[in-house]
């Protein structure tokens, strides 16, 4: 007891840090550093000097890679945040550079991903008074309100530290998300004294001890149970495996919840199998994910019951009414969940010789899409196990959200119900960045690719070894097959002219291939991947495509 006292006297007259004497842009610096920032992707402007003024001092501490366009920036922030699943930043000016880096914030809240965007600001007296500043706009706060989780206007220095560290914590808390922290040009370069401030825990709510006790008798009771995972899983992968070999409940990973469990496992499904199970299922399990598909697609009725793990605690009933709602980190719950389920679970049979069965069975179904899956194919047989497969709104993406085995978390980004056209190849470039110790994959058509193609030359400037794949038919495909389909073949603004990708890459100084099956990217990835600081694209003619849809709006199965 006695030494207890003593350490806590010690703590108590601990000396507080000296405030040091800084800029507001240099106390933002410092501060992301401190909380384990370490590159900012951004485009410099006027409104921001004094922010790379401070970027500059900072020397090798901080990596300042700056792109050619604002959603550059944006998208590999995001990029860099989805596949390491850590805060990034990205800096713009205000105005049209807010705007320009809009889509890619508006991802990063719809995926949950954990994005700073810096961003200036007129001088601070002048802000809502509409006199025409360079790069005004009306209720600039308030549009960024729209689309982040905390946002905050930084008014002196002594503020800097503590409002990256609410910010910081607040991407952190609940459902995570982005943050914004907004600066005038006349406050960046403003002196004064400042103290640092540590990083703040993030909010953790109690585990809910009757929800837990609920959720874990019925999932231990459960015959044929189910298990959905979204984004909010992909840090709980070694839980969510352990529940799924003790229950043999299949796992459902779509788009965002591919790569928890090993895509090898046999209770590892896709879309197509999941729908067939739904109608089976007595108890499905939720994490991190909203279950719009299987509840507004697949339908529910009263002999399934339902337990959810949601970080935001307005997700669970927004639906359907689970009978168990735990709030909360998914990790530390399933842990709670994997520890109780023993004395409460059923004896189940292994499933593992039935789902393979049911696993081949789907794929032979799948056989359709042969033609995308063939390229799929091939670029797994290249990809490391933990290499990263960035999708696109294609005909590719399309199929790999499918059929495409994904290994390990945070190994297959997909962009969220925002699902927006062009977000792949400067996403991709993010990801690489972050993750230069493994291969990233883009997959693109010609429509997507276009959005953001400017960045090659950021990825030739920062040598930054992304393998993009164009696959180039000449049109906006999912545009112009829903014309041929559902509009009597009557086809307006989906015809493209493309560049000659190859010698659109070559004249950046990228690598460019061609490859036109199969067998040919096999081996262009292969000399792609050797290349460790030279971007590639191989560009990959194809024409049009079977169609994925039957396999992702599938019909009712449940309910009225």
């Amino acid at each position: 007891m006695a030494k207890a006292k003593s350490t806590k006297a010690k703590a108590k007259a601990a000396p507080k840090a000296a405030a040091v004497p800084m800029t507001t842009a240099e106390a933002m610096v410092d501060a992301m550093l401190a909380h384990g920032i370490g590159t900012v992707y951004a485009l410099p402007g006027v409104q921001n000097d004094f922010l790379f003024e401070a970027l500059f001092r900072a020397g090798e501490r901080m990596r300042t890679l700056h792109t050619r366009h604002e959603q550059g920036a944006a998208y590999m922030a995001l990029g860099a945040a989805l596949a390491t699943g850590k805060p990034q930043a990205y800096a713009v000016v205000p105005g049209p550079g807010l705007l320009n880096s809009a889509a890619a914030l508006l991802t990063a809240y719809s995926m949950n991903a954990p994005v700073l965007a810096l961003i200036g600001e007129i001088p601070e007296a002048d802000i809502g008074r509409h006199l025409g500043h360079l790069h005004e706009i009306r209720d600039q706060a308030g549009i960024i309100a729209r689309l982040v989780d905390y946002s905050a206007l930084i008014r002196k220095p002594d503020q800097a530290a503590r409002r990256v560290a609410d910010a910081i914590r607040a991407m952190a808390s609940g459902r995570p998300g982005p943050a914004s922290l907004q600066c005038s040009i006349d406050v960046w370069g403003k002196s004064g004294p400042v103290t640092a401030h540590p990083p703040l825990p993030p909010s953790a709510p109690k585990i809910d001890e009757t929800a837990l006790r609920k959720a874990v008798k019925l999932l231990g009771a459960a015959k044929n149970p189910l298990i959905v995972c979204g984004g909010g899983a992909q840090g709980a992968s070694e839980e969510v495996t352990a529940l799924s070999a003790m229950l043999q409940a299949p796992v459902l990973g779509y788009r965002r919840g591919r790569g928890v469990l090993d895509g090898r496992d046999p209770l590892s499904v896709t879309l197509p199998l999941a729908h067939e199970l739904w109608r089976e299922t007595d108890v499905v399990l939720g994490i991190g994910t909203r279950m719009l598909i299987q509840f507004r697609q697949w339908g529910v009725d009263k002999d399934l019951k339902v337990v959810r793990i949601d970080a935001d605690p307005d997700e669970p009933s927004r639906l359907h009414k689970p009978v168990a709602a735990l709030i909360g980190d998914a990790k530390p719950i399933l842990r709670r969940l994997i520890d109780l389920l023993p004395a409460h679970n059923s004896k189940r049979g292994s499933r593992k010789a039935e789902m393979a069965e049911r696993q081949a069975a789907t794929r032979q179904r799948l056989d359709k899409l042969k033609p995308q899956i063939a390229f799929l194919d091939a670029i797994r047989a290249e990809l490391p196990d933990d290499g990263i497969l960035v999708d696109e709104v294609t005909q590719l993406g399309f199929a790999a959200r499918l059929a495409f085995p994904v290994y390990k978390p945070r190994t297959f980004l997909s962009p969220g119900y925002q699902d927006n056209l062009g977000w792949g190849f400067a996403t991709a470039l993010g990801a690489q960045d972050a993750r230069r110790d493994v291969p990233v994959v883009s997959i693109s058509g010609d429509g997507g690719f276009m959005f953001t193609a400017n960045e090659m030359a950021t990825a030739v400037r920062h040598r930054i070894p992304l393998t993009t794949i164009v696959f180039a038919d000449g049109a906006f495909g999912n545009v112009r097959r829903i014309q041929q389909e559902r509009f009597g073949n009557r086809l307006i603004g989906s015809d493209l002219a493309n560049p000659d990708f190859v010698r659109f890459a070559e004249s950046f100084g990228a690598a460019g291939e061609r490859a036109r099956t199969p067998e040919e990217l096999r081996m262009a990835l292969r000399r792609a991947f050797a290349r460790r600081d030279t971007p590639t694209l191989i560009e990959v003619p194809v024409g049009p495509l079977p169609s994925p849809w039957e396999f992702i709006f599938m019909p009712k199965v449940r309910g009225g």
